[in-house]
């Protein structure tokens, strides 16, 4: 994709829209372990203060107080870093949200790789596989900014728990006047028949771009941006790998766990298909910026034409 093109932090996006959504929801709470200012919360701490909760370094207590208060007929959003929140929540999230279906929205900031000058004690790869283990969980992983708003306001209105992914870095904005994001449903990039490519997340520009590169040799996409990995759209994906026979999976998550996970599975059960995937190939990753990162560890358009052409068998 064109340097050019615009982009926007999703975490900057977040902040934005729990402040847009106050007024119409007056029992919206917003809930922080001492990161407001990193994960762009403490411009709603500031306009309402007495809506607004600063646990400190405490995860697994914010989760319970979170879990007090939807008994209570309140709408949390619980804040923190993904990493911290999918680990030292888990019990929390297990036993007090979950297993009592509260809706709770959980906000993962800087998923992924984009803690990346924190480097592996501060990046979120496993995020996912926790999440989506855990049931009566709704997982969702925007493609940018502006699906980041969109599923932080559908997930308010939703009955269950719901965990929404955020990148901390501007990425592409791909969906501006765009039907909106719908939760367990995918969305069609592209039409073809000879490879579907399914993806999650800030890998998506890549793929885009991945897909407009195979064309140009003559191969043709059908493009999937699965941003609900849970619960997954099945009856779309299996309409599409029926067309191409095969599939790949792009995530930015261990391989283990995610997207990819998702898709064998659900395909082994309704539709076994030859696939492949890219990943990150089960290792911690390191210190360093942030677009760097994803490359080194597999990330790229180049990577996923790569893979592509080999599933093709050239």
């Amino acid at each position: 994709m064109s340097a050019t093109v615009q982009k926007a932090a999703m975490r900057d996006a977040f902040g934005t829209t729990l402040l847009d959504l106050a007024p119409r929801l007056p029992e919206l709470v917003v809930l922080d372990c001492d990161v407001a200012s990193s994960c762009k919360t403490a411009a709603f701490g500031k306009a309402y203060p007495d809506r607004f909760f600063n646990c400190g370094v405490a995860e697994a207590n914010m989760v319970d107080i979170a879990a007090g208060m939807a008994t209570c007929g309140l709408r949390p959003v619980v804040s923190t870093f993904a990493l911290f929140l999918t680990l030292k929540g888990t019990d929390q999230i297990r036993n007090t949200v979950c297993y009592n279906r509260l809706p709770v929205v959980f906000a993962g900031g800087y998923a992924g790789l984009s803690d990346s000058y924190d480097g592996a004690s501060h990046q979120a790869i496993t995020d996912l596989a926790v999440m989506r283990a855990m049931p009566h969980m709704t997982v969702v992983v925007p493609g940018d900014a502006i699906e980041l708003r969109q599923a932080i306001e559908a997930a308010l209105h939703r009955p269950d728990p719901t965990y929404v992914r955020i990148c901390r870095n501007p990425t592409p904005v791909l969906f501006e006047d765009q039907p909106p994001l719908e939760i367990g449903r995918i969305r069609k990039l592209r039409d073809g028949a000879d490879l579907t490519i399914g993806v999650c997340g800030v890998p998506t520009a890549m793929a885009i771009e991945a897909s407009e590169s195979l064309a140009r040799d003559g191969i043709e996409v059908d493009l999937l941006e699965i941003s609900t990995l849970k619960p997954l759209d099945v009856e779309t994906l299996v309409a599409s790998v029926s067309k191409t026979g095969l599939m790949l999976t792009v995530e930015e998550h261990n391989r283990y766990g995610g997207l990819t996970e998702a898709v064998a599975g659900a395909l082994s059960c309704e539709k076994p298909t030859k696939m492949d995937y890219v990943a990150i190939e089960d290792t911690f990753a390191e210190s360093g910026p942030y677009e760097e990162l994803l490359a080194k560890y597999g990330l790229s358009p180049r990577r996923i034409v790569e893979k592509a052409k080999a599933l093709l068998g050239g």
